[in-house]
């Protein structure tokens, strides 16, 4: 499943990352995306109407790759896959949480921003993950360096990708698509 989600990914090149407060306007919101040509999105879990958001989209969009976002424990991780969520990423390297999806086949993607957070990643036998917050970090310079070691490894960079920056980390062959917000 994680290689379906990857490929969506890759296809795209961009994954919406979506702050939704009120459920009511997750199906309008990923219809909006679809119809784009952008059929996928990672609803945070920064608001109280995240995991209702992400059970409208799943049950009434199923050609919308959804995923939940900033998913910080293994209890998230759960609600997000009952709900319906084909993927879950994190801001940063939860072993509990990552843990728990590898053992229920949750693809997830993990924010890592060292070599070292990347290595953890890597013992888990993850391949792809975010790179956050990338700007901030030193961007596509920094990951260029810090990943070079590292042959074989995928990164989806966000936090602080904009349109004006965004080129240069998908000009990048190991960046498989970026996340953006704005």
């Amino acid at each position: 499943m994680t290689q379906t989600v990857v490929e969506t990914f890759r296809e795209h090149r961009l994954i919406p990352v979506i702050v939704i407060d009120d459920a009511r306007h997750a199906v309008p919101l990923a219809h909006a995306l679809e119809e784009g040509g952008l059929p996928c999105a990672e609803i945070t879990f920064r608001t109280s109407g995240a995991l209702a958001a992400l059970e409208k989209i799943s049950s009434e969009c199923p050609n919308v790759l959804i995923g939940a976002g900033t998913v910080l424990t293994p209890a998230q991780a759960k609600d997000a896959s009952r709900a319906g969520a084909k993927f879950v990423v994190a801001p940063g390297f939860g072993a509990a949480m990552v843990d728990y999806c590898i053992e229920n086949e949750i693809p997830v993607f993990p924010g890592i921003a060292t070599p070292t957070e990347l290595e953890f990643a890597l013992s888990r036998r993850l391949t792809v993950m975010k790179f956050f917050p990338a700007e901030p970090l030193g961007g596509i310079a920094y990951l260029k360096a810090m990943s070079a070691p590292y042959g074989g490894v995928e990164f989806i960079p966000t936090g602080g990708i904009s349109l004006s920056n965004m080129p240069g980390y998908l000009a990048n062959p190991r960046v498989v698509a970026c996340g953006g917000s704005w």
